[in-house]
């Protein structure tokens, strides 16, 4: 309230001109908070009605009372819903769309900044499409899970789909195959392999053969379609799939957290 009466005093009682000067504050509340961390907030999940496509968004504060603010989870939704209503895949163009009262998404997270003080940030925004999307939203709501499926062949498969997604939930694979882990991963992997085996006295021609070897455990702990299923550890995540429906493929999955 006391923001408000110093900009009404500052724009000499004009309210257009007061809303300036508050949503200019905001800017410089964003600005000065912009290398705070954000620990907190929200993940919400859209599927659409044929359940082929959804999207995930991550919406970030810094304290976890800010997170649960009416304001804030309510600009959530409506940001999450903007990104629906136009197809949206990307979070770079979700920030330039129109909200409902034609304010970009940008200018109303800034608006909100300036309300409540705290760095507010969209972590992540990310759509996938396939035959089947199925989702999980963990209890906390600070992280959920998409996975696509193709070839389910008419099969419904969101009781699998359920268990592969939290399975991504709690195992925190880094891609899908070994083909889809990032070289940049693949390589710091190769050389911490390299150097324990240095360190525990191996010789150093058998270095590269002893780190290649555990990069081959790094990929089956750490990739999706190779990891043990949780709830049967005699399969793999490929034999669950191929049991389930003979061809059943995952073309891709997302996990976002807060």
């Amino acid at each position: 309230m006391m923001d408000c009466k110093k900009a009404l005093t500052e724009a000499e009682g004009d309210f257009d001109k007061a809303v300036e000067i508050l949503r200019k504050a905001g800017q410089k509340v964003a600005a000065k908070r912009a290398d705070n961390e954000t620990n907190e907030g929200v993940v919400l999940i859209d599927v659409s009605d044929s359940g082929k496509s959804a999207k995930i968004l991550a919406l970030a504060c810094e304290t976890e009372p800010v997170s649960k603010v009416e304001s804030f989870r309510e600009l959530a939704n409506e940001i999450l819903q903007v990104g629906v209503k136009h197809h949206t895949k990307d979070k770079e163009t979700l920030l330039t769309l129109a909200t409902s009262d034609g304010r970009t998404v940008e200018e109303r997270i800034v608006e909100l900044v300036g309300k409540i003080g705290e760095k507010i940030v969209i972590t992540e925004f990310q759509h996938v499409e396939a035959e089947q999307v199925v989702s999980y939203a963990h209890s906390t709501g600070k992280l959920g899970v998409l996975v696509a499926f193709d070839n389910t062949q008419g099969n419904d498969v969101t009781e699998v789909g359920k268990d592969v997604a939290m399975q991504i939930a709690a195992m925190k694979p880094v891609g899908l195959d070994k083909d889809d882990v990032d070289p940049a991963i693949v390589q710091k992997e190769i050389e911490i392999g390299m150097e324990v085996a240095r360190q525990e006295g191996k010789p150093e021609a058998m270095l590269e053969k002893i780190a290649m070897g555990k990069l081959g455990k790094f990929y089956k702990e750490n990739t999706l379609l190779n990891q043990e299923f949780v709830k049967d550890n005699s399969i793999t995540i490929a034999q669950l799939l191929e049991k389930t429906v003979k061809g059943l493929k995952i073309t891709a999955f997302k996990r976002v957290q807060i």
